[in-house]
């Protein structure tokens, strides 16, 4: 459905808000100019209001229009856009760009998921976060706010959002605090589970993948596993269906890493200069820390010791298994240094 198809204008009628709240299933239609700036909305109780008042359905609908209410901008998280619904206790949140027009409607139905995955989902939060201390001193690196909410929450709801509603966590340091949060997941709308790792001896990102084998379930479809230190809304669906679209083993979500150099960069051919290129801007494919691998890596993962998923993906690419690559094109961003959270906070 094309946002077009459900705008009205304030020239138009009655009838044509309703015909608008009929397509798309919504509790109001929006009403907007000419060049598609939201200047308002007409509620379906409204519209009942004056038919029972004896208005008829070709009397326009400007008299009955009320102010749009509180609008998001585009890319906003499923978090942000649920606690604001929530709060508001609104049934729609429309989405307007720099420019003022409506380019997108959420609804409560739609924030609440998509069908169920089969898929089972890996978050690994086992780590001590080390360089984020000393507010990594009592509580875990992925446990750490970001606009209100820890980073492992919207990391799971994020998740659950996207219909995989069966999560294990693997846990190491502070674990105590992560399950105390999270339970069993279903104040989340997902079952959770855990993975937990002896102090003494850290897994790792891959090692403690090979706890799944002592886990009571039966998995068969590929697994999604990702780092706990991250803020992103990547398309779970786009990167699923990427991996159900190649004969591949895994696949590794990348992101783009842009290094600027701080001076006239000289291109040469056979010693003579051909053009300078004044501080470019170069970028390389880099690990997003999120993958998807099939069932049958994990009983390649040797048990009780450290192992990255790395050294997994290493050991594929040995034996000529082959990995695709995936490009997450929303908003990432890793949570490992003081500068990195301070940037996702918004204070740098």
């Amino acid at each position: 459905m094309r946002i077009g198809e459900v705008l009205v204008g304030q020239g138009d009628s009655i009838r044509a808000a309703l015909l608008a709240i009929d397509r798309s299933g919504w509790s109001r239609a929006f009403v907007a100019d000419s060049a598609g700036r939201l200047v308002g909305a007409v509620s379906e109780s409204a519209i009942r209001q004056a038919l029972l008042d004896g208005i008829g359905l070709e009397s326009r609908l400007y008299p009955f229009m009320e102010d749009a209410g509180v609008s998001t901008k585009p890319g906003a998280g499923r978090a942000e856009v649920i606690d604001l619904m929530h709060t508001l206790g609104l049934r729609e949140l429309p989405v307007v760009d720099q420019d003022g027009r409506l380019v997108e409607v959420h609804s409560d139905l739609a924030v609440a998921g998509p069908a169920h995955r089969g898929n089972v989902a890996v978050i690994m939060a086992g780590g001590r976060g080390s360089r984020l201390a000393p507010l990594t001193d009592h509580v875990p690196k992925p446990m750490l706010p970001v606009a209100g909410r820890p980073i492992l929450e919207r990391l799971v709801m994020h998740l659950v959002g996207s219909g995989i509603t069966r999560i294990f966590i693997s846990v190491n340091y502070l674990n105590e605090v992560i399950e105390q949060h999270f339970g069993d997941g279903r104040a989340f709308g997902c079952r959770i589970e855990y993975l937990r790792e002896d102090e003494a001896v850290p897994l790792g990102t891959g090692g403690s993948l090979r706890l799944l084998a002592q886990q009571d379930c039966e998995i068969t479809e590929p697994i999604l596993v990702m780092n706990g230190d991250l803020v992103t809304a990547f398309s779970v669906g786009g990167l699923l269906e990427a991996h159900a679209g190649e004969d591949v083993v895994a696949t590794v979500a990348t992101t783009r890493y842009e290094h600027q150099v701080p001076f006239g960069v000289l291109e040469q051919t056979s010693g003579r200069l051909v053009r300078i290129v004044e501080k470019p801007v170069p970028s390389w494919p880099v690990n997003a820390g999120i993958y998807v691998i099939e069932p049958k890596l994990i009983s390649e993962i040797p048990e009780g010791r450290l192992f990255l998923i790395t050294e997994l993906l290493d050991q594929c690419l040995k034996r000529g298994w082959p990995i695709g690559l995936w490009q997450v094109r929303e908003h990432w961003q890793d949570i490992g240094r003081p500068a990195e959270l301070a940037q996702a906070r918004g204070q740098a």
